[in-house]
């Protein structure tokens, strides 16, 4: 009964590995990434780490995998995801490819990025993402800082590539939506502002994003609608930064739903913690089908 059991379990990862090795990768740019011509290191992956999660690190080639939803679904609309982790890693599973899975469900085609990250010298991101916070190791934030501009170059450059590729992904160039979380909110909610006919997304939704006010712009008389998402017991005490998101642009009168949960933690994304913050893509779905994102 114990040899069934493990082969089971082996056939299921086999089978889990094929899933994800099949899936369409396609590098954001056509040679070196601007900005970063000389980075040379190779990205990496890590599954034992303080986060108890996957992630990926040192990536210096930026690139989009690909979530296609089932044709009698597809309904034109599609979604660049932006996995969080400072800027130093991506939560790539609960930020990323389960989201992806989730919204294809609905129809949606879905781009997770993997945009520019810091270079994390001891291959522990976590360890350089938690002395970055302490404000102790100069050398360690600024090269933190360093990587930001690239990483949310690089989001408004995947909705101009979805935009310039949208007949070959069979998606509507007018249905380009971006979310994120985290770092990857700040890569998300970059794209708000400041933006041009080609990078400009059709929605975007920061979930609890790190962007404070002095990273925001004007508000653009065209600004594309906001889903917002927070937790209040959020341990990086960013729920003003969604808050002042959401004041910005129901000030503007724009459109914007702000979801603010009691409890929920920093990164809860698709992790299951039997909280109401668990079912904020079901609400994030039910904006989608508001705002008439969700129809063929």
């Amino acid at each position: 009964m114990l040899k069934k059991l493990i082969s089971l379990i082996a056939v299921i990862l086999i089978a889990t590995n094929l899933v994800h090795a099949q899936q369409k990768v396609i590098p954001l740019y056509n040679g070196s990434a601007p900005g970063s011509e000389n980075w040379n290191w190779d990205e990496s992956e890590s599954d034992n780490n303080a986060w108890n999660t996957k992630i990926v690190y040192n990536v210096s080639k930026p690139s989009l995998t690909v979530f296609t939803p089932d044709p009698a679904k597809a309904n034109g609309t599609s979604l660049v995801i932006c996995p969080g982790g400072g800027f130093f890693a991506l939560s790539i599973n609960s930020e990323g490819y389960d989201v992806a899975k989730w919204l294809a469900k609905k129809g949606v085609t879905c781009f997770v990025l993997k945009y520019r990250l810091a270079h994390a010298l001891n291959n522990d991101p976590i360890k350089d993402f938690n002395e970055s916070l302490t404000g102790t190791n100069k050398e360690l934030q600024q090269r933190q800082m360093a990587s930001v501009p690239l990483a949310l170059a690089d989001g408004k450059a995947a909705i101009a590539y979805l935009r310039s590729h949208a007949a070959e992904l069979k998606i509507n160039p007018d249905k380009i939506g971006i979310i994120g979380f985290s770092a990857g909110g700040s890569v998300t909610a970059s794209t708000i502002f400041n933006y041009t006919k080609e990078n400009k997304p059709n929605f975007a939704a920061p979930i609890y994003a790190y962007f404070p006010k002095e990273m925001q712009g004007a508000v653009g008389a065209d600004a594309p609608p906001l889903f917002i998402a927070v937790a209040s017991d959020d341990q990086l005490n960013l729920q003003s930064h969604s808050i002042d998101l959401y004041t910005k642009w129901n000030t503007a009168k724009k459109d914007a739903e702000l979801h603010v949960y009691n409890r929920g933690g920093h990164g809860f994304g698709m992790r299951t913690q039997h909280l109401p913050s668990d079912t904020w893509i079901e609400r994030f779905a039910d904006w989608l089908q508001l705002e008439g994102f969700l129809t063929k």
